[in-house]
C-alpha cells in the first residue's frame, strides 16, 4: 500500500524565468502557455521564488482613478514596491515553497493547504528545479478506475497490510466510494479496514458494514 508521489504526477517541463526577466516578457509567458505562474530561478537553476498574476495584477492595482470615482488604493508596503517593479526579481513572492520528487500526494496536500498555495516548485537534493506539481495534478488522484482502487484495497490493504483473506470481505467501488461487507476475526479489526481504505489513493468515502467474529475486549473479574 502506497501513495503516488509528486515525482509521478509533476510536470517536468517547466516555464521559468530569471531575477532579469521584465514585466512584459513574464505577462507574454503566462498567456502563451496558459498558466499562472512562473518560478523565478537563480543561475544555478534553484528556485528563489515566483510571479504570479496576482503579483503582475498590483500594478494595475495601484494606479489612481484617472476620473477620479473609486478610493486611493490602500495597498501594504511590499505591495505598493511591487506595483511599481518592472522585473522578476522585484515583482515575485519570495523565498520559494518547494517539494520534493519523493513526496506523497498527502504530503504535497498538505503543505499546499498549510501555505495556501496552488502550486508547487519540485527540486532536487541540491536544490535545483525538476519539475512542479499543481492543485489539479494531486486531483488526478481521483481519476484512478473503480478496478484499480478495488485490486489494492482487496490486495495491500486486506492481504498484505492486514494478513485478511480478501475473499472474506466484500469490497464494491463505485464513483471512488468503497463499501465493505464480510465479517473479520476481532472486533478491533473494522475500524483499522475502514481508516487504512480511507488512506487509498482515490478513494472518497468509505461505508463499513463488516462484523466481527470474538469480542477481544477484556472483560473484568467476577467479584469475589
Amino acid at each position: 500500500m502506497r501513495h503516488r508521489i509528486v515525482g509521478e504526477l509533476m510536470t517536468s517541463a517547466v516555464v521559468h524565468v530569471r531575477p532579469d526577466t521584465g514585466f512584459k516578457e513574464i505577462a507574454r509567458l503566462l498567456a502563451e502557455h496558459d498558466i499562472t505562474s512562473v518560478p523565478v530561478l537563480d543561475d544555478q537553476d534553484r528556485p528563489i521564488g515566483l510571479v504570479s498574476e496576482a503579483d503582475l495584477l498590483l500594478n494595475e492595482a495601484g494606479q489612481e482613478d484617472p476620473a477620479g470615482l473609486l478610493l486611493v488604493p490602500s495597498l501594504s508596503p511590499a505591495e505598493q514596491a511591487k506595483s511599481r517593479a518592472a522585473t522578476a526579481e522585484h515583482l515575485m513572492t519570495s523565498p520559494a515553497v518547494c517539494a520534493r520528487p519523493e513526496w506523497t500526494v498527502v504530503e504535497a496536500a498538505r503543505l499546499m493547504q498549510r501555505q495556501q498555495l496552488k502550486r508547487l516548485p519540485v527540486v532536487d537534493e541540491a536544490g535545483r528545479l525538476v519539475g512542479i506539481v499543481s492543485r489539479s495534478d494531486l486531483l488526478r488522484v481521483f481519476l484512478r478506475h473503480d478496478r484499480a482502487i478495488r485490486e489494492e484495497i482487496r490486495q495491500d490493504v486486506l492481504s498484505r497490510t492486514l494478513g485478511i483473506s480478501p475473499d472474506s470481505i466484500d469490497v464494491q467501488v463505485a464513483d471512488g466510494q468503497v463499501t465493505l461487507t464480510g465479517t473479520v476475526a476481532h472486533r478491533s479489526l473494522p475500524p483499522v479496514v475502514e481508516r487504512l481504505c480511507r488512506g487509498v489513493d482515490g478513494v472518497i468515502t468509505v461505508t463499513s458494514r463488516l462484523d466481527h467474529r470474538t469480542d477481544t475486549t477484556v472483560a473484568p473479574h467476577p467479584a469475589r
